[in-house]
């Protein structure tokens, strides 16, 4: 039998020699297979959560970086000035914009890492012209946007969202917009 299988009872109950039932193999799930298969590595030291968010672009080894993302990269050995430039490099397009990045740290130093599209919220406040949204989002309306400026911003982090299809994710980020004191028209 294989590393990616396990055994379970068959549902006939068949004996074997032993006094235990026969077993039939059952795969482990496609995504598990292609993660092991990806980095056959088994020496992965940690992964840094999406949480951690960089200013695209402008990334400097001691700014740009949150305390919560730069930690963990010096705490496993990561050569920072490596991140960085390979990150500015990535994120040019957005500059300034908080990214949500995942880093994958190996036990020989090495690291991957996944930039994912930047909030909605600052999305918005870069279409509307506004510093930070509404503190009473039910009273006080701050800005507003149009739905075709939502609509461009959907098709942006379409491969983040969870939507079925850009007009669910257009309405995914309007109700981003209305939970920040932000009126949609149109």
């Amino acid at each position: 039998m294989s590393r990616g299988q396990r055994r379970l009872p068959e549902a006939d109950g068949g004996n074997v020699p032993g006094g235990g039932q026969s077993e039939t193999p059952i795969n482990k799930s496609a995504t598990q297979q292609r993660q092991r298969s990806e980095s056959d590595r088994s020496d992965r030291m940690g992964s840094i959560a999406s949480g951690n968010r960089a200013f695209a672009g402008s990334v400097h080894p001691r700014q740009g970086l949150t305390p919560a993302a730069r930690a963990p990269l010096g705490k496993y050995g990561v050569n920072l000035g490596q991140f960085v430039q390979g990150f500015n490099d990535r994120t040019k397009e957005y500059n300034g914009t908080p990214i949500p990045v995942i880093v994958t740290i190996y036990s020989d130093r090495s690291f991957e890492f996944i930039t994912k599209s930047p909030p909605a919220a600052s999305l918005l406040k870069q279409s509307a012209g506004i510093a930070k949204g509404s503190g009473v989002p039910n009273k006080d309306k701050v800005a507003t946007v149009t739905r075709g400026q939502c609509e461009e911003i959907a098709q942006k982090k379409m491969a983040d969202l969870n939507a079925r299809n850009l007009d669910h994710a257009t309405r995914m980020i309007e109700g981003t917009a209305r939970s920040m004191g932000i009126i949609v028209e149109g």
